[in-house]
């Protein structure tokens, strides 16, 4: 983007996205620099480089945060105008290459900008992306559970966010908030200085859980068992290459009152392993795929709890 109160717009108004002799429109008070062209992708390219040369940078997110409009660039021929979104694409993809090969040390993170701003060429050089501003622990449970189809969860940048949130104003335990961001890069979105002791000390164990299950994370195959979109309760699961190790979470919406106990048929299990179930139950793969597991466990009846947006994680290894 680029501000028209400044000296590279002065210098070159003719490198940004518009319509010739028509007004343009101004996006959070900015225009769309044209990457279709190759000299603007070099102005941008020294720039950053000039930047980053001078500091000591490891990450750096980026994003797009203004829609284009007026896609028009101005010198072309108009029977080539419909090559510059294509073009546009491309230029980028070329300004990250330049980069990521002068400093391969660096961690892109690219970002959402409300679903539409990432994608699977982008990932190549991005390897992890923001996957939405909506940080609330309810709606990631979509957000999420649907980015999962294009991408892997170690690429989805996801956070335990403040409660109540900023963006809904819901309430949801420092726990269930945690459980759906590990399916994704975790990390935390709140001020430490205004949390209880009681959610600090959560805070604690769940970093030393990550720690401990993150290679599982990353590297495991993940497996969705039942859609937020469809039911009152979504689960999903990452299993490892061994099948020796699983994470599980549920997560239910509402309360619903006289509901029984549901069961989930977990997947990508060994048939013949016997696991054990939070460091309790010992159950058969065989029979946690084919006669599932329960939403409620013999020492805390959870799914029928009282409260809304509530979570339960399971973890399972064989013996």
């Amino acid at each position: 983007m680029v501000n028209p109160d400044s000296d590279l717009y002065r210098a070159h108004p003719d490198w940004v996205l518009a319509a010739p002799d028509r007004r343009r429109t101004l996006g959070r008070h900015q225009m769309v620099l044209d990457y279709s062209k190759p000299e603007v992708v070099d102005n941008i390219y020294h720039q950053l480089y000039d930047v980053i040369s001078k500091a000591n940078i490891s990450y750096i997110k980026w994003d797009m945060n203004r829609s284009i409009t007026e896609c028009f660039s101005q010198g072309i021929e108009p029977e080539k105008q419909g090559m510059v979104y294509h073009k546009y694409i491309l230029g980028v993809y070329s300004l990250y290459e330049r980069l990521i090969k002068d400093f391969p040390h660096i961690l892109f993170e690219s970002c959402a900008s409300g679903g539409g701003r990432f994608d699977a060429g982008l990932l190549y050089y991005a390897p992890q992306a923001w996957t939405s501003d909506d940080t609330d622990g309810h709606e990631r449970v979509k957000i999420q559970y649907g980015t999962s189809y294009g991408y892997p969860i170690a690429s989805m940048g996801a956070h335990v966010s403040k409660s109540p949130n900023n963006q809904t104003g819901r309430i949801m335990h420092v726990d269930d908030r945690a459980n759906i961001a590990c399916f994704g890069t975790f990390g935390y979105e709140l001020d430490l200085n205004d949390v209880d002791d009681e959610e600090f000390e959560a805070v604690k164990r769940q970093i030393v859980f990550m720690k401990e299950y993150r290679g599982l994370f990353q590297y495991g195959t993940l497996y969705r068992l039942q859609s937020p979109f469809e039911k009152n309760i979504a689960s999903w699961m990452v299993v490892s290459d061994d099948k020796k190790k699983a994470v599980v979470v549920m997560y239910k919406t509402h309360k619903t009152p006289n509901i029984g106990m549901e069961t989930i048929k977990l997947q990508g299990l060994d048939e013949s392993m016997i696991y054990t179930i939070n460091g309790n139950e010992k159950i058969y793969g065989d029979f946690l795929m084919e006669r599932g597991l329960g939403t409620m466990g013999a020492d805390e009846p959870w799914y029928l709890s009282d409260k809304d947006f509530t979570s339960r994680m399971f973890i399972l290894e064989a013996e």
